[in-house]
């Protein structure tokens, strides 16, 4: 079935079902977790996303699965501990897309060692059985083999420790299919129009009104309950199902989170290089990830809210300062591959609600207003499955769902998990077949096996991406369900023209190619000034 047919289907039969017992609005980390949790609960469910799904944040993160170390030296254990066995669940239950990686803090004075190296044997001890590997103190050769790219003058040593990465856009799309295996019904590019609760008894049901953003069909749907997790733009749609009183307080205080990406030759070994603290008191990371490095992240406070943020001069430069100062080679601006922005959604819940409010120690947030409306903002990828448990739990409270069994999602494998003992291949080599787990089968069936695109992506992945995982654009396929664009601006808009022309062979009728190579050359490097 083509990717028109496919998702054709899936609208008609949408258009179908008067009622479902969720709506989940925002197909980003914590909905898509949301959804599947709740369709393994048995209950039926529905999922929509104005644009791709984690065509926001979700696809923006540093691609790490932490355990949270900051947390443990804000003297968080509860936290920390949580992070630790959410990290090892994720591990488990999506090995092809998401691995261990030892990270090295290097020290460049006596001191640093020692003082970061107990915190992370406490780590350790914390992580127990669900532990990656054992906490080392290198000497400095040792930390030299282990980051061939470090700046070796002053080198005293460093400090060995274990977390995880990921592919974060795969693992959303993966949980979207894994949803839909399970009956959820999800769909991309579907904005949500209205929400309007029928009445304020307890067992009111919401009018939820739909718009198909590809032809403008419209639709009505009801749902027991609807959940808001459209991250930083939740307080847009809290504002728009608001109906009467003063309108509700913001929830969100969005920060900006700056990404670099380099070729690998800057640090070529295959561990992750942490400075935990800058001369300015920020982190720096330098993580190996599908064959190139990321260097970042920054902090960034702002109140506008881009689909498509651009990086601050000045995080720019931050980012490349620390990096000059720590690796054997300064990065300049022509050997950026990519610069790509994510906007974390940050902030404090509101001061009060009709239904009250509560705050989870989590770093997310729950509210349930007064129209019965439930929305959820902040945490992070490594805890989304206990925040849709937390969310979940949030709905049964209130009344709007019947309390059902939960754990369901700790265990269930999702689509593609590969079979016990399958070789792995590691998250920092060059993408390929192997990001597709156990459905790398199904991919060769797709024509164009043997017809390579280029950074690993083939015309028979390209069909896979529209009949089998909801692309719809160029940007979907590049960006998304092959991560070209996060990695070399360049080569993606070299790609692009080759792909279009299979979208179009797949009956796409426009696959937006003057847009995509549009947000290449954003996320191109400005010229440096003079």
């Amino acid at each position: 079935m083509t990717g028109p047919s496919a998702r054709a289907a899936r609208w008609a039969r949408l258009s179908a079902t008067s009622a479902v017992d969720l709506a989940v609005v925002g197909g980003g980390a914590t909905g898509l977790g949301v959804a599947l949790d709740a369709a393994l609960r048995g209950f039926s469910v529905a999922l929509f996303d104005s644009h791709d799904f984690a065509g926001g944040t979700s696809s923006r993160s540093t691609k790490l699965l932490h355990g949270g170390v900051r947390y443990l030296a804000q003297g968080n254990i509860a936290l920390v501990r949580e992070a630790l066995a959410e990290r090892a669940t994720v591990l488990r239950i999506a090995p092809h897309l998401a691995q261990p990686l030892p990270f090295v803090m290097p020290s460049y004075h006596w001191w640093q060692t020692p003082f970061y190296g107990m915190g992370l044997k406490l780590y350790d001890l914390m992580a127990g059985r669900a532990g990656l590997g054992r906490t080392a103190f290198l000497s400095r050769s040792e930390t030299l083999a282990a980051l061939p790219g470090a700046d070796p003058a002053g080198l005293q040593g460093g400090v060995r420790y274990w977390d995880g990465q990921f592919d974060d856009a795969r693992l959303a799309l993966t949980l979207a299919r894994s949803a839909e295996a399970v009956g959820a019904r999800v769909l991309n590019y579907v904005q949500v129009t209205g929400i309007r609760r029928r009445s304020d008894a307890p067992d009111a049901w919401t009018d939820v009104d739909l718009q198909d953003r590809l032809d403008g069909v419209a639709h009505r749907l009801q749902a027991r309950c609807v959940v808001n997790a459209t991250g930083v733009w939740v307080d847009d749609l809290r504002a728009g199902a608001h109906r009467e009183g003063p309108a509700p307080e913001r929830m969100v205080s969005p920060s900006q989170g700056v990404h670099v990406v380099v070729d690998r030759e800057f640090m070529p070994g295959d561990h992750a290089l942490l400075i935990p603290k800058t001369r300015d008191g920020r982190v720096l990371f330098a993580v190996p990830w599908l064959g190139k490095l990321i260097l970042g992240t920054t902090d960034t406070p702002r109140q506008d809210l881009p689909r498509e943020p651009q990086a601050f001069d000045e995080e720019l430069a931050f980012i490349l300062g620390v990096a000059g100062r720590v690796l054997r080679r300064p990065v300049r601006h022509e050997d950026i591959r990519s610069i790509w922005v994510g906007l974390r959604p940050l902030g404090a819940p509101p001061a009060s609600t009709q239904s009250g409010t509560k705050v989870l120690s989590r770093e997310h947030t729950i509210v349930v207003d007064g129209n019965g409306l439930v929305t959820v903002t902040g945490g992070k990828w490594t805890t989304y499955r206990a925040m849709a448990e937390d969310v979940l739990d949030r709905c049964f409270s209130s009344g709007l769902l019947p309390r059902r069994e939960g754990g369901l999602s700790e265990r269930h494998l999702l689509l593609g998990t590969p079979d016990p003992g399958s070789p792995a291949v590691p998250l920092h080599e060059p993408p390929g077949l192997h990001l597709y787990g156990s459905e790398s089968s199904k991919v060769l069936q797709c024509p164009g096996a043997d017809r390579g695109l280029g950074m690993g992506l083939t015309e028979a992945m390209v069909r896979h991406a529209v009949r089998s995982e909801h692309a719809l654009t160029i940007e979907d396929v590049l960006a998304r369900r092959w991560r070209a664009l996060f990695l070399d601006a360049k080569a993606a808009a070299a790609m692009a023209p080759a792909v279009s022309d299979i979208l179009r062979e797949e009956g796409i009728a426009d696959p937006a190619l003057d847009t995509f190579l549009q947000l290449c050359r954003r996320y191109l490097p400005p010229a440096p000034r003079d």
